[in-house]
């Protein structure tokens, strides 16, 4: 009412009648407007629903048609298949394309876009803009495309319905149509209202008639529901990574150039696209892969971290710069209450690019670090808002460890590392950050050190990587500190059988000392021996042995011939040439080093009888089986003497002694030995010590020898059973073990499981020392002899043939496993049928292994036997009686009358001479089972 003050009233007003009839009138209207309002209030959904203006729904505003893909979507064919069969389908739904920024989820979905649109599909692209209310006018104008009538939009707009529900009532009555929406990266303000997307009641549902395909860096499966297919890119692959940079640069380089820029670019399609664009451009001053490559190193901020105008306010552009892509998901994240999510991610970029152990990030490490307050609850939960935003992902462990063992393992994306190390700021002193990673590192070692058994191998795994960057930030300053710390971590792995990781860690304090301390000094001649005995357990023994016969040169010129440091160099050589397959040279050796131990620290110091052991094994590789049999029997004696009969270098005497009287062919009295053995091992170490482990496995070889197939491959499956439990599925005696028990299988006539379990071992060995490694050689070669097993020739005579090229590229053509492979090669050419061409080839086995290993060498007498039985599959009988009467003397007068291959010569000869067409049972050549 408006005040309105007069000093004489209007005519009317003095009409009675009148006044009370016109205030009648407006009574009623005020009570139908009142009356109405609340009918309308009554129909609304609850909340209310604000007007929509039905003009701006009609007409639009802005293109909603898919922006076009310049070039050819690679590596992404199996993502697009599933969003196509999706659109192909009956019942539509909703797919959510989701990762770290960079991934190239908006090339996905435009490809994806196209593909519909050439089905005949109806597709329309939405940009998520932070904006519930033009979002629900973007979905509703795509709805009235797809039929939605005016009328029910007039029903939405003066509020009779939900607008969010008529337009997901008319789609999904519809079908025939894909729509997009964008870059959905704060899916929690979607709306309308603030339940969840994952409650479908929102604007984003999976039951429509089509299907809604939704961009996002969100990759949480609660953020999206259970009905909502989530595609989570990764990074691509190298040969498609080398197909993107090709498509936009074809000038600059090879496939093989492209696919390592590739690499080195971590398959991130956006850094790909801003290589590929940045070598297209004729006035580029780099303009070949290799170049930009090279470039990188010293101009990374430049290439991959320019800054661009409008990058720092404008999103869009932002997310085409590959330093400022990740800072929106930071920004989303600090602006979300994760306030250590920044922090977290610059403090795990200054590790290396490798796997970091959970157990790493701590509080505190946070804390020290940079100054901020943390508990382990922010920290859980930054880590958890990273992973959420694909800036951090936490790869699976490498294979079935029990629930007890699994590491939690943190990693970032190289290219997220690098752009967080060159680009974002962080509260300086850096110092101070890397000083706090230092202490909290060498803490993490002594704490995995000091855990009991197997406890803290998987973690100092993952913390070996990062520790040599340790050493370098602490060179000189705390040099000898963080040297002992590397030694402790290398130790460790060590014992986990890791032995990539001890050599890394050898070789970087070798490096160190040698640079800080020099060559020369004694604990440089220390670690020059260390790094040669990770050599050798990693199966280079050729470098180990060069490398201690410098070690030895030193130690003579530096401690003097007869010094203990220069004997112990002197056996640790004479032991990698024994590994070589030099097996005389070697014995001859250990001959000399143990003269020099009797007379420099006497007959029955502790490591004269080391001595005395190593000299025994060497002969047995000889071949000399006796005369090795009664120096370890000597040395037994010497060492329950000295050390007493529990002592586990005594132990070790007695497991020697079985093996060589297992060779010597006294398989009972050896699964005797081994039995007593296995007894004292659980009596004294325990049933889990690895020592126990080992003796059981041993004594499963000797009873699988004496022909107690089943009882041996019992036995190999539970000592398999407790490795893996024990020492985890990739230790080295774990694979041994299902080597070994594989062999056993197929000696209990089970071929096609041996077969099965070859090709798991050999899988193993790939993966874990490489194809080339001589463990993995020989397991290509059991798997190929139990191929033949099974009657499969030619896939058997392929994988031999494999076996020998590649013996002969790494080993040398004169080594004794070289020697065995050419051996297996002939044996299966011979089953194959080719008869002839087995026989040459048995023929220079023979004459090589004359040579090499001398003519009464038991793989000497083996490889004459089989060039025999050949002769005879090839009809030259009177040929195969001569040579099998020749072994079968031979064998006498060095085996024994009674040794189970004098046994089979005798077979043979019979056979020979009774000029059947089939020999006696033809053995395979297999290098002896390591306990």
């Amino acid at each position: 009412m408006t005040n309105y003050v007069t000093a004489e009233l209007p005519k009317w007003a003095e009409n009675t009648v009148l006044v009370w009839s016109v205030f009648g009138v407006l009574a009623v209207v005020s009570l139908g407007l009142f009356f109405w309002e609340r009918r309308l209030a009554a129909g609304a959904p609850e909340g209310g629903v604000r007007l929509v203006p039905l003009g701006r729904i009609a007409a639009g505003g802005h293109s909603m048609n898919p922006p076009t893909v310049q070039a050819p979507v690679r590596g992404r064919e199996a993502e697009l298949e599933r969003i196509g069969a999706l659109v192909r389908g009956p019942g539509g739904g909703m797919a959510v394309v989701c990762g770290a920024g960079g991934l190239g989820k908006t090339t996905l979905a435009a490809e994806a876009a196209a593909q519909a649109q050439t089905q005949g599909q109806v597709v329309v692209w939405i940009r998520w803009r932070d904006d519930p209310e033009r979002l629900g006018q973007d979905l509703a104008q795509a709805a009235h495309i797809l039929g939605l009538p005016e009328s029910r939009l007039e029903e939405a707009r003066t509020g009779r319905v939900s607008l969010v529900d008529a337009v997901w009532e008319h789609l999904a009555d519809v079908t025939g149509w894909l729509i997009v929406v964008d870059n959905v990266d704060t899916p929690a303000r979607v709306g309308p209202g603030s339940g969840p997307p994952s409650a479908y009641r929102g604007w984003l549902r999976p039951h429509g008639g089509g299907v809604l395909l939704v961009t996002s860096r969100d990759t949480s499966p609660q953020t999206w529901g259970p009905d909502a297919d989530l595609l989570r890119l990764q990074p691509l692959a190298d040969d498609a990574g080398g197909e993107v940079l090709l498509d936009s640069a074809p000038h600059a380089g090879t496939e093989a150039e492209a696919e390592t820029l590739a690499v080195r670019l971590g398959g991130l399609p956006l850094a790909l696209n801003a290589a590929g664009t940045y070598l297209s451009v004729p006035t580029s001053r780099h303009r070949t892969f290799t170049a930009y490559q090279h470039a990188l190193e010293a101009e990374f901020a430049d290439l991959l971290g320019a800054e661009h105008p409008a990058a720092a306010t404008n999103p869009a552009v932002a997310r085409r710069v590959v330093r400022h892509t990740w800072d929106l998901s930071l920004d989303q994240l600090e602006s979300d209450g994760y306030t250590l999510a920044r922090p977290v991610l610059q403090l795990l970029a200054l590790l290396e690019p490798a796997p970091v152990p959970r157990a790493l990030m701590t509080p505190e490490l946070v804390t020290d670090a940079t100054g901020m307050p943390a508990t382990a609850a922010t920290v859980d939960a930054a880590l958890a808002g990273l992973h959420q935003y694909g800036l951090l992902h936490t790869p699976e462990t490498g294979g079935p460890e029990p629930d007890s063992t699994v590491v939690g393992r943190l990693q970032l994306h190289p290219l997220v590392r690098e752009v967080t190390t060159h680009t974002l700021s962080r509260p300086e002193p850096t110092a101070a950050w890397l000083t706090a990673l230092d202490e909290h590192l060498a803490r993490a070692v002594a704490v995995v050190a000091g855990m009991p058994g197997r406890t803290g191998w998987p973690i100092a795994r993952l913390l070996t990587p990062h520790l040599p960057a340790h050493l370098d930030r602490n060179t000189p300053n705390d040099f000898t500190t963080a040297r002992d710390t590397l030694d402790t971590l290398a130790v460790a792995v060590s014992a986990a059988g890791a032995a990539s990781e001890e050599l890394l860690l050898c070789r970087h304090v070798l490096d160190n000392e040698s640079r800080v301390l020099g060559p020369d000094h004694p604990d440089t001649l220390t670690s020059r021996n260390n790094y040669a005995l990770a050599l050798n357990r990693l199966g280079e023994h050729r470098q180990a042995a060069d490398l201690y016969l410098r070690v030895v040169a030193d130690s003579e010129r530096l401690l003097g011939p007869d010094d203990p440091d220069t004997l112990t160099s002197r056996n640790n050589h004479a032991l990698a040439l024994n590994r070589l397959g030099e097996h005389r040279q070697a014995a001859d050796l250990h001959q000399q080093v143990l003269a020099d131990y009797e007379r420099v620290l006497g007959p029955d110091h502790p490591d004269t009888l080391t001595s005395r052991n190593n000299l025994a094994n060497a002969l047995n590789d000889l071949g000399e089986h006796q005369e090795a049999a009664d120096l370890h029997q000597q040395a037994l004696t010497d060492r329950q003497r000295i050390l007493g009969p529990d002592h586990p270098s005594t132990l070790t005497s007695r497991n020697n002694l079985a093996t060589t009287l297992s060779d010597l062919g006294e398989h009972r009295q050896a699964a005797d030995l081994h039995q007593q053995i296995l007894a004292d091992h659980e009596r004294i170490l325990g049933p889990d010590h690895p020592d126990t482990l080992t003796s059981r496995n041993n004594l499963a070889n000797a009873l699988n020898d004496l022909g107690e197939h089943q009882e041996a491959a019992d036995l190999h499956q539970q000592a398999l059973t407790d490795r893996q439990r024990i020492l985890g599925p990739d230790h080295p005696s774990t694979l041994t073990s299902r080597n070994n028990l594989a062999g056993t299988l197929s000696d209990l006539g089970e071929h096609r499981q041996a077969a099965d379990l070859h090709q798991q071992i050999l899988a193993d060995h790939e993966r874990i020392l490489g194809p080339d490694h001589p463990h993995t050689l020989t397991s290509r070669n059991n798997l190929a002899g139990t191929l033949s097993g099974l009657g499969e020739h030619q896939q058997a005579a392929d994988l031999h043939q494999r076996v020998l090229t590649d013996r002969q590229r790494i080993l040398g053509p004169d080594h004794p496993d070289t020697l065995t492979s050419r051996n297996n090669h002939a044996n299966a050419l011979n089953n194959l049928g080719e008869h002839q061409q087995a026989a040459d080839l048995h023929r220079r086995v023979v004459a090589d292994s004359e040579r090499i290993l001398g003519p009464d060498h038991p793989h000497t007498l083996s490889s004459r036997n089989n060039l025999a039985s050949t002769l005879s599959d090839l009809g030259e009988h009177q040929q195969a009686a001569d040579l099998h009467q020749r072994v079968l003397t031979d064998r006498q007068r060095i085996l024994g009358p009674d040794h189970p291959h004098t046994l089979s010569s005798r077979n043979n000869l019979a056979a020979a001479e009774a000029r059947l067409a089939e020999v006696g049972r033809r053995r395979w050549w297999r290098l002896p089972r390591r306990g």
